[in-house]
This record gives C-alpha cells, structure tokens and sequence, in this order.
C-alpha cells in the first residue's frame, strides 16, 4: 500500500458499517489516524476494534450540535487537529409529498443536512489552527446520485441530498476565497451494496428479484461496493486533489446516465 494518507488525521461519520467503515478500513490502510463516529455504539466498538490502533470510535448523534462539539474536542485533544473530515452518516426515509408527514421530513433533513453543516463548520474552525506543516485540509460530503436523479418516493430524501452538494459547493468557495486551502467536496454513490441495504432486501418479498432489478439499473452491470466510494475518498482527500474543490463526483457505475 502506497500510504497516501500517510500521518493525516481524519474523522468519519457513519462509520460502523456501510460506506462509511469502507472509507475508514481505507483510510487507516493508507496511513492515517481515524476517528469513527457512530449512533450505534455496539457496531462503532466493534468496527474500532477490528481496524486496530489506528482508529478510535466515538458515539455521536450527528443532528445534535453539543455532540459534534465533543467530536472535535477530542480530535484536537488526541490527535492535535483535523487534516480530513468525511461526512457519511445519514437516512434514506421513503415517503412522496402526499404522504410523508413533516416528523420524517425534519429527520431527513437534520441527519442529512444539519449534520453536514456542523461537519464543516466544526472541521474549518479546527483546520484552521493546523501549524504551518500541516496548513490546510480535505472535507468530504456524502451526497448520493438522488441528488441529481429524482424519484416520487423519495422527496425528502432528493432534497436532503441535493442540498448537500450545493452547500458543499458554497462551503468550496468560502474557503478557497479566504485562503485557508481546505478542499470541500461531495461525491454522488449509487446503490451500493451495504449490510443495511441487504437488510432491507431480506425484508422484503422476493429481495433477490429486487437485488437484480438494481443491478440492471446499473449500466455497467453491478451495484457497487463500499470500496468503490473509498477509492474516490482516498483521492479527495489526498494531496493529489490539492486543485480539485467545489465539486461532485459520481461514483454510480452510470446509474445517473440510464
């Protein structure tokens, strides 16, 4: 392993299961010290544990402010400050306009949106006060190919999604007008083949048929795989990306062309 990310300092939300431990299990393979964060504390534990003593696990519930505000004190306590911050944690909660009432809408937006505005926010306050060695940072936001590609059932969902990556892009150009050379992107998943989309699909009557009609959705012939959005997060938050900010990337295998 090439150790891209070799002695940064990086948070993930979301990082029990799914993309976001993908993108941790990642991220300590190349180097870096990982600070996971989760609402489920059990799965944080256990996710720390197996990827070993370069990462640690915080429970956090990314919609309430005073706990983010714990998250960053302990990276500035134990890790000195904050090269890369990667907000993953967030709902899918199904409902068109007709029928979603505005407790789920609320929800919707607070995990996914809220929760990405105080991820930036707290993650420029504290890259700010890196040393001259370490100036700068990378800020990743998990947004989704709903954001672009709309679908009745999915209104709160689109919209939360959308928001993130046009606020990724305002957020892009106040840093790189103020000079303080922290990148911010998003990057736009398809499907991808996690253990909560499995249990949704176990749920279901005839899941295997619904796996499959995913998969034909994807015109490069599968769904992808949490190791697909990593390789992409390994970029953005390398010193390769140093140019690249304000920006979407769509890792979807096409799904948003079809």
């Amino acid at each position: 392993m090439s150790e891209k990310l070799a002695g940064k300092r990086a948070i993930v939300t979301g990082g029990a299961t799914g993309i976001g431990y993908g993108i941790a299990k990642r991220f300590v393979a190349e180097g870096a010290l990982v600070i996971i964060t989760d609402i489920d504390a059990a799965g944080g534990t256990s996710a720390a544990e197996r990827l070993g003593d370069n990462c640690q696990f915080l429970h956090h519930d990314v919609s309430v402010p005073s706990q983010w505000d714990a998250v960053f004190a302990h990276a500035k306590k134990h890790f000195s400050g904050l090269d890369i911050m990667v907000n993953v944690a967030g709902v899918t909660l199904m409902g068109t306009i007709e029928d979603l009432d505005v407790e789920t809408w609320d929800k919707t937006m607070a995990i996914n949106v809220r929760s990405c505005f105080l991820g930036c926010q707290g993650a420029i306050k504290l890259m700010k006060t890196n040393s001259q060695e370490t100036k700068g940072g990378a800020i990743i936001n998990m947004a989704s190919v709903s954001a672009v590609k709309a679908k009745p059932e999915l209104v709160a969902y689109n919209a939360s999604k959308a928001g993130v990556d046009m606020m990724t892009k305002s957020v892009a150009l106040h840093c790189a007008a103020s000079g303080y050379g922290i990148n911010v992107n998003s990057i736009n998943p398809g499907v991808i083949e996690t253990d909560m989309l499995k249990k949704v699909m176990s749920q279901v009557e005839d899941g295997e048929a619904l796996m499959d009609s995913y998969r034909a959705l994807h015109p490069i012939g599968r769904i992808g795989q949490p190791e697909d959005v990593a390789a992409m997060a390994v970029y953005l938050a390398s010193d390769e990306a140093s140019f690249v900010t304000g920006s979407a990337f769509t890792v979807d295998g096409a799904l948003g062309l079809n």
